[in-house]
């Protein structure tokens, strides 16, 4: 491991994926992302980077796509305007099994919106914004910390199942500033055997493509990465919980958020109410194993939005829980105190 400094959270990731091999960065700017691409930019001369401050994030995508294409590690940084700009871009790189990393530093939307923390991404990073039935690996980091750790891991994950990874920042996360260990220096992988990158010595490689030949191979080839979706729905389910055993009322909660709803957690528990809390890591695969060990519990989903993860909490509980399951938002950047998120507790369960 690298040594402990004090960094902006944006700047955290962009160091730790430079420390883990990823030498390309293709982005537009876009606040509160924009430090990710700045700090490329000031790394690639005493680095050797390659750093393109694309057009739109049409290209910046879409050039991300053309390096993985080779077996290189590339990666782009957006908000929600531009992750949507980047869904078309997003199908094919996941119908190509092509490994990429994408970091959205989510803001309150619809359109412009404003430039502060928000969750309202949730259904288009789960879902898939784009056509067709794909699916992403969505990781949600709730520290600098965290977001460090997870560009390593994000390129780990995106070359083990060969798979578009997303991670899942905000304006809150990607400002915050706190003490972080850096992650030593990788070279990233060797020579991939499916990229196109030149035949050198070997057979012509044609395993990359996102155009059919016909329904039944089509359906094959879509089973094919359904068969692959399952794998990473049974091995890569992440979450953290916290006195969730004696619990009657379990807040739900991702990312930074997570930490307000901590400290609510620790005010009811001093109050003698029995609360615990669970984190999702990944949103997707949505850590439903973490829901099958409760029966008869409470659950409280609070989000940065107007309620989206809540849809998988509800699918996730067993049939008699789903009625237990509350849900408050907050909306427009708006992120609640410790104190409003107790209150909501008591004024739904006393």
């Amino acid at each position: 491991m690298g040594e402990k400094v004090f960094m902006q959270g944006n700047e955290a990731f962009a160091e730790s994926a430079i420390r883990s091999g990823c030498k390309y960065f293709f982005g537009y700017p876009i606040t509160p992302s924009s430090e990710i691409p700045e700090y490329y930019a000031k790394k690639a001369p005493e680095e050797g980077l390659v750093f393109i401050q694309a057009e739109t994030e049409v290209s910046a995508f879409n050039m991300v796509a053309g390096v993985a294409a080779t077996g290189k590690r590339g990666m782009t940084a957006t908000s929600g305007p531009g992750f949507s700009l980047g869904c078309e871009a997003m199908s094919y790189m996941s119908a190509a099994s092509l490994p990429s990393v994408i970091v959205d530093v989510m803001r309150p939307g619809p359109a412009d919106g404003e430039i502060l923390g928000s969750q309202g991404d949730y259904f288009q990073l789960t879902k898939g914004g784009g056509h067709g039935d794909y699916r992403t690996i969505v990781l949600a980091p709730y520290s600098v910390q965290e977001y460090a750790d997870f560009a390593p891991l994000s390129f780990e994950l995106a070359e083990k199942y060969l798979n578009p990874v997303v991670v899942a920042s905000d304006g809150t996360l990607s400002k915050m500033m706190e003490n972080v260990v850096l992650p030593g220096r990788s070279q990233g992988p060797a020579r991939q055997d499916w990229a196109v990158d030149g035949m050198h010595g070997r057979s012509h490689r044609n395993d990359i493509t996102t155009c059919g030949d016909g329904p039944e191979q089509w359906e094959k080839f879509n089973l094919h990465l359904q068969a692959k979706y399952a794998q990473i729905r049974e091995n890569e389910q992440r979450w953290e919980e916290y006195n969730t055993d004696d619990a009657d009322i379990i807040i739900v909660a991702f990312g930074v958020y997570s930490r307000v709803c901590m400290d609510a957690m620790k005010m009811a528990r001093e109050k003698g109410l029995k609360v615990g809390l669970l984190r999702p890591i990944t949103l997707w695969p949505f850590p439903v194993k973490a829901f099958e060990k409760f029966s008869g519990k409470k659950y409280f989903v609070t989000e940065l939005n107007s309620g989206q993860m809540v849809e998988d909490v509800k699918l996730a509980v067993k049939d008699t829980d789903r009625d237990n399951v509350e849900f408050y938002g907050r909306l427009g950047g708006i992120t609640p105190s410790p104190m409003e998120i107790y209150n909501k507790l008591c004024e739904l369960y006393l």
